[in-house]
């Protein structure tokens, strides 16, 4: 429930902070907080220096590209659209892994990734004939990012990071925050003083949504399978829709819930499938994404 929020609260947060700045200040925070958490593990030791590189690499096309599609696309369309298309996103992983590794996708999870697609395109068409160009774009950037998000999955598969997921994401983040600070510094012009609403939107994104959605999902993976976390993940577009009617105040079509349905319909078909890997290619190891 905690990630399902994060659209309507990263809403909130754009009524009065420009996107690369929101992105800043969120990972800056969620960066901090993990420097913390990552060192109160027993017996840690930081990674090696190319190690950390490497991760703090992956954050610049995990943390800072995928936000910035993310935010953007949220402050041009809405907290709606963005967790109905956001939820296609473990499809649209598939669908590249197969596409790169020559797999041979089983005919149900080919047809899930097709549902999966076509909702989003749904959804798109919907909002463009409602709310013309500037939502139709904010929803093409959000689908853009399916694409960066998807592409770091199979990075970091890739590169099997040793290292506790923890300390991996720290790395990541704090790439992604360093990147992110850079970038903000484009939109001085746009900046003012930050009200304690403000800071507690900050708060709630960096310590809930970053850090506490992450924890919970990998505490939770130690009690039950992988595929049924990822199962459980497609409740995300519910609580994400009910968080955007009441924290964001905005209003759902007819369209975009049968959209949204057909995108989670999609999604768990994908995720039923039996695949002929070829040797060398790698195993996906998270497809959920860091909201």
């Amino acid at each position: 429930m905690a990630w399902s929020t994060s659209f309507s609260v990263t809403k909130l947060a754009l009524e009065r902070t420009p996107p690369l700045t929101v992105g800043a200040l969120r990972f800056g925070l969620a960066a901090l907080l993990l420097a913390v958490a990552v060192r109160l593990q027993r017996r840690w030791r930081p990674p090696s220096v190319r190690e950390r590189l490497e991760m703090a690499l992956a954050g610049l096309l995990g943390i800072t590209l995928y936000f910035t599609l993310e935010n953007f696309g949220v402050d041009l369309a809405t907290a709606s659209d963005a967790t109905l298309i956001v939820a296609s996103y473990p499809a649209l992983t598939f669908a590249l892994e197969f596409a790169l590794f020559r797999q041979r996708p089983a005919p149900l999870a080919l047809l899930g990734m097709a549902l999966a697609v076509g909702g989003v395109v749904l959804i798109v068409r919907d909002n463009a004939d409602a709310a013309g160009s500037q939502r139709l774009l904010g929803d093409l950037l959000l689908a853009l990012g399916g694409l960066a998000w998807a592409a770091y999955n199979l990075l970091l598969a890739a590169r099997r990071p040793r290292m506790s997921a923890l300390t991996a994401t720290y790395y990541q983040t704090f790439g992604g925050a360093v990147a992110f600070a850079a970038l903000a510094l484009t939109e001085y012009r746009d900046w003012g003083g930050l009200a304690p609403v403000d800071i507690g939107l900050m708060a709630y994104l960096a310590g809930v949504c970053s850090i506490g959605g992450f924890l919970c999902y990998n505490k939770g993976l130690r009690s039950i399978s992988s595929s049924t976390a990822v199962t459980i993940l497609n409740t995300i577009p519910v609580f994400g829709l009910v968080s955007a009617v009441v924290v964001a105040g905005e209003s759902v079509t007819r369209i975009q819930l049968i959209g949204g349905a057909v995108v989670v319909l999609g999604v768990v078909l994908s995720l039923r499938r039996d695949v002929s890997r070829d040797d060398g290619a790698p195993k996906t190891v998270d497809r959920a994404p860091k909201t």
